[in-house]
């Protein structure tokens, strides 16, 4: 592992995370919690094996990644991050903010998985009626599948499809974000293309009342890479 050399504790930090993917899958293993190698490479597209493996070398060697042995019926390795590797959470959660202005810029070979919203969902989502019974959002995002929750004034994400779900939406990644964060409402992300069926209400339960970064700049449908 590389160093830069400085009495630094932001130096010292990117000595051990600072490397390309190092974060990315810190970010993989926050998002799923302890996962299989297979499950890993899923959710890092463009990542050589070789590289991965190296990687979570480096960051069992430096404390903050673990493997466990998964009982039958899975009976394999699972890595998990370490206490010290979830105390990073705070850093993802300001790097995803961060970005947040620079969700505009969509290409057509950016890679999307279901489980990258799990941070815009923390970031923007509230249940505002907390005294309603449960209810859930089944998000069809591109090719991926999630599922929003709201229960008791808590807003959480789960990975899947539920066809028993109040409702469904289903649009591109980029219009699915600008609705989550309230950069569009709900009418006008319909009249681009977004699809709703199902209770709206549970929709508007849990989406954004006021703006945000990202505004209303959105590219339109069609105007989507």
């Amino acid at each position: 592992m590389r160093s830069y050399g400085q009495y630094c504790s932001v130096a010292k930090a990117l000595d051990v995370v600072g490397d390309r993917w190092t974060l990315l899958i810190v970010r993989e293993l926050l998002s799923r919690g302890p996962c299989r190698y297979t499950d890993l490479r899923s959710g890092l597209p463009g990542i050589a094996t070789n590289l991965l493996a190296d990687r979570l070398r480096e960051l069992e060697a430096a404390g903050l990644v673990e493997r466990e042995d998964a009982p039958p019926p899975i009976a394999t390795t699972l890595f998990r991050l370490t206490e010290r590797g979830a105390g990073l959470a705070p850093v993802i959660d300001a790097l995803g903010r961060w970005g947040v202005p620079l969700m505009r810029d969509h290409r057509a070979e950016d890679a999307f998985r279901g489980q990258w919203l799990r941070l815009p969902v923390r970031m923007f989502l509230t249940d505002h009626e907390p005294d309603r019974p449960a209810s859930s959002i089944q998000i069809h995002a591109g090719d991926q599948s999630v599922v929003i929750d709201a229960d008791a004034g808590r807003v959480s994400l789960r990975l899947g499809a539920d066809p028993d779900a109040d409702a469904t939406v289903t649009g591109s990644p980029p219009r699915i974000l600008a609705l989550l964060s309230g950069g569009l409402g709900l009418a006008d992300a319909e009249e681009q293309g977004l699809r709703v069926a199902g209770s709206r209400e549970a929709v508007l339960r849990v989406l954004p009342r006021t703006g945000n970064a990202i505004g209303d700049s959105a590219p339109a449908e069609g105007n989507v890479s």
